[in-house]
């Protein structure tokens, strides 16, 4: 019992653990490119799980609603970043909010 208890906890963690980068980074308004680019190997980490989610959903029926609500807010919170990524970062510009 502990042990699911502590398995929880530690998923929920971790979808919450970015948040305080997310919070330097709208602090300050800007980022190292280094910083950005762990940033989204990060999100990508867990858009990827989303995609492994559905397809062990549709191939084995695999349900884990804590594992996927726990995803999905943390890859809901990674979006205002990967818009700027996008439309910064990856043209060569330096990653700063707008204003």
């Amino acid at each position: 019992m502990a042990g699911a208890i502590l398995w929880t906890f530690s998923v929920y963690l971790e979808a919450l653990a970015i948040l305080p980068q997310l919070f330097m980074l709208t602090k300050t308004g800007e980022a190292e490119v280094i910083t950005t680019h762990y940033l989204f190997a990060l999100g990508a980490y867990r858009g990827l799980y989303l995609i492994n989610w559905i397809y062990r959903y549709f191939t084995e029926g695999y349900v884990d609603w804590i594992v996927w609500v726990a995803g999905t807010i943390q890859t809901g919170l990674y979006c205002d970043f990967f818009f700027i990524y996008f439309t910064k970062v990856l043209k060569g510009a330096k990653f700063e909010l707008p204003q």
